[in-house]
């Protein structure tokens, strides 16, 4: 791995995993146009602390809320949240581990990537026709959110895109969708970081600048796609993503069909 392919991957990563475009989808086909077809477990995971660490700084407040809620009785709504979270994000986990094998899989054909991009796009424009009812944030759409999460571990298939769109389809204000989204995005890439941490040490040495490169590439272009999907939803324009997906989808299947 070079070092322009390290800050292109980081580049990608950043500002995929929170733009409603999909990151694996984008790092499926950047890799396969750059011939970096195994860019090395170790490199994927410091990638995604780099977004983990900005989602984590950009809600430090609401966290720690959150948190406070657990010992605080009187902040009975935080708690709820906390529960929310935990329900939503049980899908995904129990998706991971049955068809861990499958995903795996998926995650080296550049054609299906492609297809699920246009997949995303067809998600994203969907949202024109959200019903704008202002709902709170009950464990109904919570759990349908997290459902949308699970299926969005297939690449191509953008987690925020799938989450935001779900949760406006059920009638959730869209900060409130977003919000919850990304700090669904917590426990999901906390937790395959977690599981995958021991192949850190399998980090080649003369590798370690380019890896390090990538993630804090990644954790600055996460934060600023953070700040761009707050701003689109406050615009009512989420569904514009949907044309980037459109394009990229398109893109793909031309290069790899």
């Amino acid at each position: 791995m070079t070092w322009l392919d390290a800050a292109i991957l980081g580049l990608l990563q950043g500002l995929t995993e929170f733009l409603p475009v999909s990151s694996s989808g984008h790092l499926v086909l950047a890799q396969a146009l750059l011939g970096v077809k195994q860019p090395g477990m170790s490199f994927e995971i410091l990638v995604h602390v780099g977004s983990l660490v900005a989602v984590l700084i950009y809600f430090r407040v609401r966290l720690f809320k959150l948190v406070v809620s657990l010992f605080n009785p009187s902040l009975v709504a935080d708690r709820r949240v906390v529960w929310y979270l935990i329900v939503a994000t049980i899908p995904a986990g129990v998706l991971g581990v049955l068809f861990e094998d499958f995903f795996a899989e998926a995650f080296s054909q550049p054609v299906f990537a492609g297809w699920m991009l246009i997949v995303t796009a067809i998600i994203l424009m969907s949202t024109r026709w959200a019903t704008r009812r202002a709902r709170d944030l009950t464990w109904h759409p919570a759990l349908i959110m997290g459902v949308a999460q699970a299926l969005a571990i297939l690449p191509g298939i953008s987690r925020s895109g799938s989450t935001i769109s779900a949760g406006l389809h059920a009638g959730i204000k869209p900060a409130e969708a977003a919000e919850f989204s990304f700090l669904l995005a917590i426990p999901a890439i906390g937790g395959a970081t977690l599981l995958k941490l021991g192949q850190l040490f399998s980090v080649r040495v003369e590798l370690l600048g380019q890896y390090m490169l990538g993630a804090s590439i990644s954790f600055v272009t996460s934060l600023v796609a953070v700040y761009l999907v707050l701003a689109v939803l406050r615009r009512g324009k989420f569904e514009y993503f949907a044309y980037y997906c459109f394009v990229a989808g398109g893109v793909g299947l031309y290069l790899f069909l």
